[in-house]
């Protein structure tokens, strides 16, 4: 299909370049509009967020009051921490104006004065990259006051995020960008009321608005006529894992997860079988081989099987893959990066950790699992962001789809401990 987004034209991150092939044509017709068209517009459109929660994009900017006196905001969520997901580099790099136009374009439909675009901090490279195109929209009169010769203007700013993953959490975000600990926020009220420093504020994924201009030029219809009908639109595929092709994919939505594996990325390294998908980022519900048939990355096909679309970043392992030592990995990642707020959240994944570290090193009990399953069940839902769910999903979801790897572990642990027992002498017997 035509590369809308990922185009294979030389130089494209160049502001010259970007022109002389439409580029900030869609911000020039937006700017035609009035506001509340260009919003029916993408909501017409049928773009649904790109950051995993997939909240339809328009009604999401249709909450951001129309006559409030106070300052309002637009937050670019390039935060980007969710391990297997990354595709916003990739737009930062290839095509940081058509991020900086769908930016401009939102901006303007809810009249946001102030744009922050934050970034997560080891993304030195790709900031660098962005304030440089950003630069170029300000030189060329996209950006700033008096936008194009309009009486719309707004600033852009790139904010360097610290490297915690709970910053990806939307609330999260606005206390960083504040300058106070990256705490979620309990809801209600919500950022379209009460954001940054008090004032209405949305929030938007960096691929979410990659896509804006897109629909603005092409027109609502065209957009919500490509990919599955519940999730329409174009997809940035990433896929990494043990596969002969790992990278960046721009495809329709609703992908065979067999055709994006064997044909897009090469198929499984080394000929081997596959054991599991995780089809969208590390939080997401693992797949396993024999259900990976004729599932589409779509929400509709993939909830039949327990997992969802996520982030599109697609985790591939094959037959020689410990799923102990992968699901103990996940575990401690998310005890690491849990921010402490919500006991659930704080206490439940250390202690996930430490019972699969405890069955890794040969140590688990029979009664281990259903403990496990027990602890992500109450973490789930329990906490103030999502995190927590985030935790307690693929712990519990490899716990019951490879139950009898994890019994294999305790098992070898069980006839260690009695070929041990019987090897001890017997007991000496004092008489009298």
């Amino acid at each position: 299909m035509e590369r809308l987004i990922l185009r294979d034209i030389p130089n494209f991150h160049r502001i010259d370049v970007y022109e002389v092939n439409g580029g900030y044509a869609a911000l020039r017709k937006a700017l035609a509009m009035s506001p509340a068209e260009v919003i029916n517009v993408v909501k017409k459109s049928g773009l649904r967020g790109r950051g995993g929660a997939a909240f339809p994009t328009g009604l999401k900017w249709s909450f951001m009051p129309k006559d409030s006196s106070k300052p309002k905001y637009l937050v670019v969520n390039g935060d980007e921490g969710e391990p297997g997901t990354f595709k916003d580099r990739m737009i930062f790099e290839k095509n940081p104006h058509q991020l900086i136009e769908g930016t401009l374009i939102a901006a303007y439909a809810m009249g946001a004065q102030t744009v922050y675009i934050y970034i997560r901090g080891e993304y030195l490279k790709w900031i660098n990259l962005l304030q440089t195109a950003i630069d170029d929209a300000y030189a060329r009169g996209y950006a700033g006051r008096s936008i194009l010769g309009s009486n719309f203007g707004t600033e852009i700013v790139i904010h360097r995020g610290a490297g915690a993953y709970i910053c990806g959490e939307e609330s999260s975000l606005m206390n960083s960008i504040e300058g106070q600990r990256g705490y979620p926020r309990v809801r209600p009220p919500f950022p379209a009321q009460y954001g940054l420093w008090g004032n209405p504020t949305t929030i938007n994924n960096v691929e979410t608005l990659t896509n804006v201009p897109l629909i603005i030029e092409r027109g609502g219809e065209w957009y919500a006529s490509l990919g599955a009908p519940a999730l329409p639109g174009i997809l940035l595929y990433g896929i990494s894992g043990q596969v002969n092709r790992p990278g960046v994919y721009e495809l329709p939505t609703g992908m065979l997860l067999t055709e994006l594996i064997s044909d897009v990325a090469g198929g499984v390294r080394g000929g081997k079988k596959l054991k599991a998908v995780i089809p969208g980022g590390l939080s997401v519900p693992v797949v396993r081989a024999d259900e990976v048939e004729g599932l589409r990355m779509e929400p509709e096909s993939l909830k039949t099987v327990g997992s969802m679309v996520g982030t599109a970043g697609i985790i591939v392992m094959d037959e020689e893959t410990d799923v102990v030592k992968v699901t103990a990995r996940i575990a401690s990642f998310y005890h690491h990066e849990s921010c402490g707020q919500c006991t659930p959240c704080r206490e439940g994944t250390g202690w996930m950790a430490k019972i699969l570290h405890r069955i890794e090193r040969g140590e688990g009990r029979p009664e281990d699992l259903d403990l496990l399953v027990d602890i992500a069940n109450n973490i789930e839902g329990n906490t103030i962001c999502a995190l927590g769910d985030a935790a307690a999903w693929p712990v519990r979801a490899m716990v019951r789809k490879f139950r009898d790897e994890f019994e294999a572990y305790i098992g070898r642990t069980r006839i260690v401990e009695r070929a041990l027992s019987s090897a001890l002498p017997e007991p000496l017997t004092v008489k009298g």
